[in-house]
């Protein structure tokens, strides 16, 4: 099973990944996470997006699209990923499926967590004074929605076009929503 998990800030994508990768057997593939992994291992793709992020800039579609392709690359992730933080915008939605072409992968199903915006904001207001995170005042949350209506919204209608997407309801108890994500990729899978 080959997914993308979508998803505004804090509808819950890490919290299910986590759970997807144990019930799937697969790995749970977080660009941040490859990223921050690739500059601690001085690879050279890590070395190059260090010194984008040093100067305070993003790092570019092309750099994460190089880090991708070495870990779609390994052993572990023939029978299958969970790809959460890609794609952010529509040239890496379409760089992903001519990715997954050259590697000879064929791609299952986008899985949109659909959380309204302002139980979004309540619910990383209730982690930043839990965990003390300045990132989640909801000030900064309300704006990385905003980012996010802006330049990932649009990838939800690009999977839409492509049949590949399916929406699951992110509210509620850890449970019910793994539940509903389960049963929706199952669906998916039934359809491939």
């Amino acid at each position: 099973m080959r997914l993308v998990l979508l998803g505004a800030p804090g509808s819950g994508k890490g919290t299910q990944a986590a759970r997807l990768k144990e019930h799937l057997h697969v790995p749970h593939i977080s660009t941040g996470d490859l990223l921050r992994a690739e500059v601690a291992a001085g690879t050279p793709l890590g070395l190059q997006a260090k010194a984008v992020m040093d100067r305070g800039d993003l790092v570019s579609d092309e750099i994460l699209l190089g880090m991708l392709e070495d870990r779609l690359s390994r052993e572990d992730t023939r029978a299958g990923f969970i790809l959460d933080g890609y794609p952010r915008n529509l040239a890496q939605a379409a760089a992903l499926d001519a990715l997954l072409a050259k590697l000879g992968q064929t791609f299952d199903a986008a899985v949109q967590l659909e959380v309204d915006n302002e139980q979004i904001v309540e619910r990383l207001a209730g982690r930043a004074k839990a965990e003390g995170r300045a990132d989640d005042s909801p000030e900064s949350v309300r704006h990385r929605l905003k980012v996010y209506d802006q330049q990932t919204a649009p990838v939800i209608g690009f999977y839409r076009d492509h049949g590949q997407l399916t929406v699951v309801d992110g509210v509620g108890p850890l449970d019910e929503v793994f539940a509903r994500i389960v049963a929706a990729i199952g669906k998916a899978d039934a359809a491939a």
